[in-house]
């Protein structure tokens, strides 16, 4: 139940990040290899920062668009715009420890520090984007972080048989619990495919 809503059904797939999945309160208790599995998946630290051109113009410059500096936070950018080539897009992700600092940073200030790395690579024409925009993953309610939950050494060992193991009528999907693109869109939609197999087997 949920805001007021009952829902009943034979089978229930989870697709959630795992923190949010430990947030869910089970009736009865999830088994515990299942429930510390959880309390072991955090998610990382990410945002994502893109710069709006009318065009790609680095690639008028012979540049392919993509980079990997030492300079925080946009240390490593990437040629994001569309097939038509208009309008230009260059996206940097910002993680881990760079992520939790510039976090905390103004959104002026972080929008400069990004376009400050975008120029020292492409130029300064980099340095005017007719439009910016960012994300904080850590801060969505939704995910919490991203792009993938991690684990510490040993979890897996530990744990890591229950990734996928249904509980009851329980089934579990998401990107970390892909045989194959783990940590990616492409992964998450072969975990939903695989859970859903398990469901329509279940019931048949």
């Amino acid at each position: 139940m949920a805001d007021g809503y009952t829902v009943e059904s034979r089978r229930v797939i989870v697709a959630v990040p795992p923190p949010l999945a430990a947030a869910i309160r089970y009736d009865p208790p999830l088994p515990t290899t299942r429930a510390q599995l959880l309390q072991y998946l955090p998610m990382g630290s990410a945002m994502k920062c893109q710069g709006v051109y009318d065009a790609p113009f680095w690639r008028d410059l012979g540049l392919s668009g993509e980079s990997l500096t030492d300079a925080a936070p946009a240390d490593l950018t990437l040629d994001n715009s569309p097939p038509s080539g208009r309008p230009g897009v260059l996206a940097s992700f910002v993680g881990g420890q760079s992520a939790r600092q510039w976090s905390r940073a103004s959104e002026s200030a972080r929008r400069a520090a990004v376009l400050d790395n975008f120029a020292a690579v492409f130029g300064e024409q980099a340095r005017r984007p007719r439009d910016y925009f960012e994300v904080d993953w850590s801060s969505e309610e939704w995910s919490r972080g991203g792009p993938v939950a991690h684990t510490a050494p040993g979890t897996l060992l530990d744990f890591g048989a229950a990734i996928r193991e249904p509980v009851g009528p329980i089934h579990w999907a998401g990107t970390e619990t892909a045989t194959y693109w783990n940590g990616y869109i492409e992964g998450a939609v072969r975990s939903g495919e695989r859970a859903a197999n398990e469901v329509l087997a279940a019931l048949a």
